[in-house]
């Protein structure tokens, strides 16, 4: 490969997983999905959770956007020796992580204005959920930018996750006028339950219904382009497992926490469970199909054999002694 063209697969990496990360940001920010300012009523620590999770999640999906596009940039590396090709693909994540690592410092600057009551150094703590973000996102995208099916599952993810934030916040807005953050991947479609003991209903069902649509969606077309069927029945737990990641990091035990993140964290190890049964019926059903095919090839010169040996008698028989 070309230094140019290495070069600027690189210079892809950071500046795309640096403008990922700061339209997003920028987006979270304005819209008022997560926020680091103060809040009254004692729901501060309920909001600086929920931003440590977008902060998390942020930072690990602007690593994968950052290499995905890298790649494509780069020339096609099919050509390339496998071991080559996995080095070179390595090489374009962690100059992702590298431009992932401006989350880090538009996240640790305003969040110094935080006052939660479980530390003093609110921008050190949230620079280093940052960069476990960026960690989370290096391994991810080792994983997308060498299977097709993982890149597109997190991608639709992302998508989704970013329609549910804006759809609840303006929902939160319209109905309640509550100046209150989003989590990440939850929309409290009402505000009395249904419950069962700590998880809510209505957004269990919205979270574990998504994952398995999404696993298969996303899927689907790579089943058709013939990719392996280990990738298609894994793809549907990356993007799920990006969002319990980022809840798991911002909350590793789960006290003194409000009744809906508490049923967010405990549903999105269920969500991962949801996108891998989508993903994985996608790969059942392109094993069944590809197996029928193989079959109907293989049959194929039997069928044949009949005619062609009529064939040969009729030819045998016109030909003279």
């Amino acid at each position: 490969m070309p230094p140019s063209t290495m070069i600027r697969a690189m210079t892809t990496a950071v500046g795309i997983s640096a403008l990922a990360g700061a339209a997003q940001l920028g987006t979270g920010y304005g819209l008022g999905i997560f926020s680091w300012l103060p809040t009254v009523r004692g729901v501060d620590e309920a909001a600086w959770l929920a931003s440590l999770a977008w902060t998390v999640w942020i930072s690990a999906t602007s690593v994968v956007a950052g290499t995905l596009a890298a790649e494509r940039v780069a020339l096609p590396t099919v050509a390339m020796p496998p071991v080559s090709r996995v080095l070179w693909r390595s090489v374009l994540s962690l100059a992702a992580a590298f431009g992932g690592l401006i989350v880090g410092a538009l996240t640790a600057l305003p969040a110094r204005v935080a006052q939660p009551a479980s530390t003093s150094a609110p921008h050190l703590i949230v620079g280093g959920y940052a960069i476990a973000g960026v960690l989370v996102g290096l391994f991810v995208a080792l994983a997308a930018v060498n299977a097709r099916p993982i890149a597109a599952n997190v991608l639709v993810t992302v998508a989704w996750m970013w329609l549910l934030a804006v759809v609840a916040r303006v929902d939160t807005l319209a109905g309640r006028g509550e100046v209150t953050v989003a989590q990440l991947g939850v929309w409290q479609v009402t505000s009395g339950g249904p419950w069962f003991h700590s998880i809510y209903l209505p957004g269990a069902a919205l979270a574990t219904g998504s994952a398995v649509l999404i696993g298969a969606f996303a899927a689907w077309p790579a089943a058709h382009r013939g990719s392996g069927l280990t990738a298609i029945a894994l793809s549907g737990a990356a993007g799920p497992a990006m969002v319990a990641a980022a809840y798991l990091l911002a909350a590793p035990v789960l006290e003194d926490v409000r009744p809906e993140q508490l049923s967010a964290h405990l549903v999105a190890p269920y969500a991962v469970l949801a996108g891998l049964i989508g993903s994985v019926l996608v790969a059942l059903l392109t094993r069944t199909r590809r197996s029928s095919q193989s079959s109907s090839v293989a049959r194929r010169p039997d069928n044949h054999k009949p005619a062609e040996l009529s064939a040969a008698k009729a030819k045998i028989a016109s030909d003279p002694v």
